[in-house]
């Protein structure tokens, strides 16, 4: 197939959506020393833009790209989304972002890791931090989404945590060229 017009990349993602309508019976494994989640209250554009960018460089995340600065900060004030942000000595090694405007749903809508992070073996502990986190803020039901686009452990992980797959789609994203994203050959339709 050939680009359905000029300027993006067609990609062929199947989106698995999930959810946890409880939390864990077991305890959350503790993140490594030295490590420890921050929410990162008011986060400007800026800020987000790099966790954003960063962790999601290497997976196709480009929506948010999209997204002008002013709707952006709009959606960063709401105060139903939060971001937390996972240190290690003063360095941000990646990011979780929780949006309670379901509730008494909350959908981890971003989570990830920075490149330098990845294989550091403390990629669960922090996804359950974050479901920990969602629970603890009163909720009744977590959701998620994951994609073929993702890290291959991504889907397993969260699995591993607790979420039950609900349906998976498949949808094509017509990611714009100019964004500049290396697009994985085996996503490319």
């Amino acid at each position: 197939m050939s680009h359905t017009q000029e300027g993006v990349t067609p990609v062929g993602v199947t989106v698995t959506f999930m959810r946890m309508d409880g939390a864990p019976a077991d305890p959350a494994p503790q993140l490594p020393a030295g490590m420890e989640v921050r929410r990162i209250a008011n986060c400007s554009v800026a800020h987000y833009r790099r966790l954003y960018n960063t962790v999601g460089a290497e997976y196709v995340w480009w929506l948010r790209r999209l997204l002008p600065d002013q709707q952006l900060a709009q959606l960063l004030r709401s105060p139903a989304v939060s971001i937390h942000v996972l240190m290690r000595d003063g360095i941000e090694c990646g990011f979780y972002e929780l949006d309670a405007s379901h509730w008494p749903a909350v959908n981890l809508s971003y989570f990830g890791l920075m490149p330098h992070a990845v294989g550091g073996r403390f990629g669960y502990a922090f996804l359950r931090h974050a479901v920990s986190t969602g629970f603890g803020m009163g909720a009744r039901v977590m959701t998620v989404n994951t994609c073929t686009a993702d890290h291959p452990r991504a889907l397993p992980s969260y699995q591993r945590a607790g979420f039950r797959t609900v349906r998976q789609v498949f949808e094509q994203w017509d990611v714009p060229v100019s964004l500049g994203l290396a697009i994985p050959q085996h996503l490319r339709l």
